[in-house]
This record gives structure tokens, sequence and C-alpha cells, in this order.
């Protein structure tokens, strides 16, 4: 397949990169099964400080990475530079915290016996991330693994080759162990061959529900333990006592943060009936204040998507929507013109479940309201998805704005603020959403041994 980073703002081709040959990922199994096999013998407060140096590596030259980001798929300067910023909180987050959740647990239930469950190392894990993140997603995998002892390749988007590079060639300078990380410009029958190989007993992948189905169904054949994050239909609820301003600027910035593009994003806005009117027109006004543009400048406010396929995939579902009887309450449907992938902000009301696009997961700066009169109006709408992955619910009583949360069903939730990840706490989904977690404690528990030893 074709590695090309293309500048999805003028649709100029930056580079390519030549696809990897069979003997290449060869070396790099064999590579990483010797970094396997040599961590064991090596104390994790080593690895931790190894790791340190790869964060210092992003903080040090923040610009430097950021640029490579907003080149090759249009994310805003100041928001590529908050990127490189929490790739590096990802990375300290295990520098101090990955040796805690792996020490032995006791486990003394047994009459006359004691035991302990160690965790351990089980060898290389597959990595298949999208291009929305390009380096967070990779850290949130690379970093506990590496502390465990797990090795990681990679299988970037092809359309950000130049940010999986950039994360090699940041392990490199900051010495990381050769074998430990190892970028592969590969296509998916090599994917699959790497899924199948013994060195290999891990799968992790954040992309498409159809990617998710795909590589799931490879690590199953193949008996490997595989995580699954693969977006969602989020919601940001609104109740009638939710502090206006607050509901606004939250929802707002959940959906139109990195152009739309993110799995969490507040897709689709469920405001009950007694605050609809005035939020909805706080909205409109925020969402006509964005603008679109160069994402190298810093006036810009709203870049474009990804890529040319990506706009004009957005464009056919938008299409559908209003063929299907939505209509738009505030944007213009029409695609900006010029070469590359700019896509004006919609606001579309009206989806009703007999609508092909129902269910779809919109990829971009499009979002669609709903209005409820009851709570329980609220959660049927929330909870009628195949997805489950985030959402948020805005309201001055935080207590019942808790209860709300726990009625929907999804992975995380926040409360009268937008959703974001953070290291220190579980990130994933339900449903069609995918499954198992990453971050936390329970990230770094994902691929180990959990070995009970009993005495």
């Amino acid at each position: 397949m074709s590695y090309k980073a293309v500048n999805p703002f003028n649709g100029k081709t930056i580079r390519e990169f030549p696809d990897a040959t069979d003997a290449e990922v060869d070396q790099a199994l064999k590579k990483a099964n010797h970094f396997y096999h040599t961590a064991k013998d090596q104390p994790i407060s080593e690895r931790a400080a190894q790791l340190e140096k790869l964060a210092n590596e992003f903080s040090e030259h923040n610009e430097k990475y950021a640029r490579f980001l907003t080149t090759n798929m249009g994310k805003l300067i100041s928001q590529a530079r908050s990127e490189v910023k929490k790739n590096v909180e990802f990375a300290m987050y295990y520098v101090k915290n990955g040796a805690q959740p792996l020490q032995p647990v006791p486990y003394n239930n047994v009459p006359g016996k004691e035991a302990h469950v160690e965790f351990s190392s089980i060898g290389a894990v597959m990595s298949v991330e999208p291009w929305n993140f390009p380096y967070t997603q990779i850290m949130r995998v690379f970093a506990p693994n590496f502390i465990i002892g797990n090795p990681v390749i990679l299988k970037h988007a092809s359309i950000v080759p130049e940010c999986a590079q950039a994360f090699e060639d940041a392990c490199k300078a900051a010495g990381i162990p050769e074998g430990a990380f190892k970028n592969l410009f590969i296509n998916y029958d090599q994917v699959n061959r790497i899924i199948a190989d013994p060195r290999v007993q891990g799968v992790a992948l954040t992309g498409s529900e159809n990617a998710g189905r795909k590589i799931a169904a490879e690590a199953g054949k193949n008996l490997k333990k595989s995580t699954m994050e693969l977006g969602g239909t989020d919601v940001s609820i609104i109740l009638n006592d939710a502090d206006l301003k607050t509901a606004v600027e939250g929802s707002v910035t959940a959906r139109l943060n990195n152009s739309g593009q993110v799995c969490t994003a507040a897709k689709r806005y469920i405001v009950q009936s007694g605050i609809y009117a005035d939020f909805l027109a706080g909205v409109i006004d925020e969402f006509s204040k964005r603008r679109l543009g160069d994402p190298l400048d810093e006036r810009t406010t709203l870049g474009p998507l990804s890529s040319k396929s990506a706009q004009q995939n957005l464009h056919q579902q938008v299409k559908k929507i209003l063929a299907g009887g939505a209509k738009i309450l505030w944007g213009d449907p029409e695609l900006p013109q010029g070469p590359g992938a700019l896509f004006n902000p919609l606001i579309i009301s009206g989806m009703t479940r007999d609508n092909p696009m129902y269910d779809t997961e919109l990829f971009g700066p499009v979002a669609q309201v709903y209005k409820a009169d009851t709570e329980e109006d609220i959660l049927k709408i929330a909870n009628h998805s195949n997805y489950g992955l985030g959402g948020a619910v805005y309201s001055k009583d935080a207590e019942h704005a808790k209860y709300i949360a726990s009625q929907v069903e999804t992975g995380q939730v926040a409360i009268n603020q937008p959703l974001s990840s953070y290291p220190e706490l579980p990130f994933g989904g339900v449903k069609n959403s995918g499954y198992g977690r990453e971050l936390s404690d329970m990230g770094i528990r994902e691929f180990v041994n959990a070995k009970t030893i009993l005495n």
C-alpha cells in the first residue's frame, strides 16, 4: 500500500515512503524477540529511565514533532503542540507509575496455602494505529508495554508516514533499545502474517469498526489477546438546569476539536426541551466564529479534514443524511473550493431511526441535535446506538449528573466538561466501540502473563 504524506490543506505531496519488504518484517520480528528475552533480565527502573529520555526528546523538540502532525493530517498547529505535550504526559505517567501495578498481588484465600500473582511480559505486540492522533495513539500502547518488556511493532495509517517515522527516530535519538519499537510501512497481508507469528502475543488496534472486525478476527484465529478502540457516536447531554455557557462551550469544543476527527467527539447533542432554544442559539454562535484555513496559520480555528478522501466520504454521508429526511439547521453543505480537504461545519437535526445514517459515526465537524422532554427520553436516544465509547452530561446538580452518566451505556463520561483522555484514567468502550482498556494501571495489565504462584 502507498505510504504518502500529502498536505491536506493544499493537496501537495510532501514525501512518499517505500513499502517494507518481507525481509524487513522478518528482521523486525527477530529483533523484537531478542529485546523480549533481554528485557526479562533488565530491571524495570532501567526501562523507565530510557522511557523518560524519550519523553524528554519530544518535550525538547515540540515544534519539530508538532509540524509533522499539521502537515500530514491537518491538525491545527496549536493542537499539534498540545498533542506532543500529551504524548510526553503519557510517557511520564508510566515512567513514574508503571512499576507499581506490576508488583505481585497476594491471594491468601485458600486455607493452609499461600499464593500470589506475578505479572510478566508475554512477547511482541502488533499495534495498528490511526491518523487522528498520530503520536499519542502510539505512546498509549508503547509506553506501558515497554515498561513491561513487550516489544511493539507499529503499522500506522498510510497518510501519516512522517509521523510514524518521526516516532521511531525519536526512539533512536533517546536510546530506546533496538527491537523495543519498530515502525513498518506494511500492507495488511503482512500485518496478518505478523499476527500469526508465535513471537507476537498481542494485538492493539485503534480505528474503524470495519478495521476492528478484520484485525480482531485475525487475532482470534491465531489465539492472540487483542484490544480494540473503534470509535463511537458519543453524546453531549444537556439537562434543563445546565449552566448554558459551560454547556455550549464544552459541547462545541468536544465536536470541533481536531476538526471533529476524534473518536470521543460529541457527535450527538441531546438537549432537554427547556434549554433547547438557548443552547442551540449558543452553539450556532460559536460555530459561526470558527475560521477555516491553513492549520499552520495561528489565526485559523478550524483546519482541514485529514485527506481529500475523508472530505469526500463525509460529504457523501451528509447527502445521505439529508436524503433520509434530516435537515441542516446551520452551515453550508457544499464543499469549499480548492485542492485541499476543508469542510464547512454543520449542525443537523431531524435524525430519526429510519434514517440510513442514524447510527453512523460522522468523522468531521458535523453536529447532530436532538430535543428531548424527559430524562427517560434522553437516555433512550443516548443508548439507542451500537456504539459506546464516551460522552458528557451538563447539569448544575453534579450528583444528579453522575446518576445520568451511570445510565449511559458507554466506556467513560465527563461531567460539565468535554471528555478528554488522561494517563491516570482507563480509556475504552463497550458495544461496537470495542473492548479492552488503554492507559492507567488497567492499560498496563492488558498484555501480561498474570501467573499464579501457589505454595
